[in-house]
C-alpha cells in the first residue's frame, strides 16, 4: 500500500500554522493542512460547522490515494462530519489529538456541559479565547506561548452550537490521544470519548501537543500511518 498522504485539521481560534513544528518531524510524508472557515476573518465573516465539513471534504477529495486525516480539539467536528464514510474509501485512519470526538446529534456546548467555560468570552456571533498561554500552551516556553497567543483568531458562535448529523468514526478505524496536562479538555473529558475510538494514546502533554511535544505526536501519526 502507498505511504498515506496526512491531513491535518486544526481546532478552534487557530490556523494551519498550529501544525508547523508537527509538520517539520514528518518529512517523510506528503502533508496538508485547511484553515477552517469558522476560525477565518471577522465576526460577520466567520463560517459554521457545515462550511468547515465542507472544507475537510474538499481537501479530502482533492487527495489523490490513501489519506490519514488527524484533528485536533475543534477539528474533531468537521473532521467526524466531513470524512466520508467507507464507500470514499480514502481515508484509512483518523486520529483526535485530545479533539471532540462526538457523536451525531452532539454539538461541541453540550459536549462542555450546555455552559460555556468562563475562559470562553462570548459575543453575539463569536467567541473570543481568554488566557490562552494558561489554557492552550501551559506546557510551552513563555515567549512561544505569546507569540502563538498573538496569533490567534475569533471562533463562530454557530459552530459550538451546531450538532453533528453523521460521525465517520463508526466506519472509519480511529485513535485518541489523551493529552494528560490539557488544561482546555479535562483529561477525564478525553478518555471519557476516547473509549469511542479502536486505539488510545497517552502523552504527558497539555493542549497543544503537536506543538510542545511534536517528535511524540509525529511517532504516534507515523506509527497509524505506517
Amino acid at each position: 500500500m502507498p505511504r498515506p498522504t496526512l491531513l491535518l485539521v486544526h481546532g478552534a481560534w487557530h490556523g494551519s500554522w498550529f501544525w508547523e513544528p508537527l509538520i517539520s518531524e514528518l518529512g517523510e510524508f506528503d502533508v496538508r493542512t485547511v484553515d477552517l472557515p469558522s476560525c477565518t476573518g471577522g465576526p460577520d465573516e466567520l463560517g459554521g460547522l457545515e462550511d468547515d465539513a465542507e472544507t475537510v471534504r474538499a481537501a479530502v477529495a482533492g487527495i489523490d490515494g490513501p489519506v490519514v486525516v488527524v484533528a485536533h480539539s475543534y477539528g474533531g467536528l468537521p473532521v467526524s462530519e466531513g470524512v466520508p464514510g467507507p464507500a470514499g474509501g480514502q481515508v484509512t485512519h483518523l486520529v483526535y489529538l485530545c479533539a471532540f470526538m462526538l457523536d451525531a446529534g452532539e454539538s461541541l456546548l453540550a459536549a462542555a456541559g450546555g455552559t460555556p467555560p468562563p475562559w470562553w468570552e462570548v459575543h453575539e456571533r463569536h467567541i473570543v479565547a481568554r488566557t490562552p498561554e494558561a489554557v492552550f500552551y501551559n506546557d510551552l516556553d513563555p515567549a512561544t506561548a505569546a507569540s502563538a497567543a498573538g496569533r490567534l483568531g475569533l471562533l463562530s458562535r454557530a459552530a459550538t452550537e451546531t450538532p453533528l448529523t453523521r460521525a465517520a468514526w463508526h466506519d472509519i478505524p480511529s485513535t485518541y490521544v489523551v493529552c494528560d496536562r490539557d488544561a482546555a479538555i479535562p483529561s477525564f473529558a478525553q478518555e471519557a470519548m476516547a473509549q469511542r475510538a479502536g486505539a488510545v494514546v497517552h502523552l504527558n502533554a497539555g493542549h497543544s501537543a503537536a506543538m510542545s511535544r511534536p517528535q511524540e505526536v509525529a511517532s504516534v501519526v507515523r506509527g497509524v500511518a505506517t
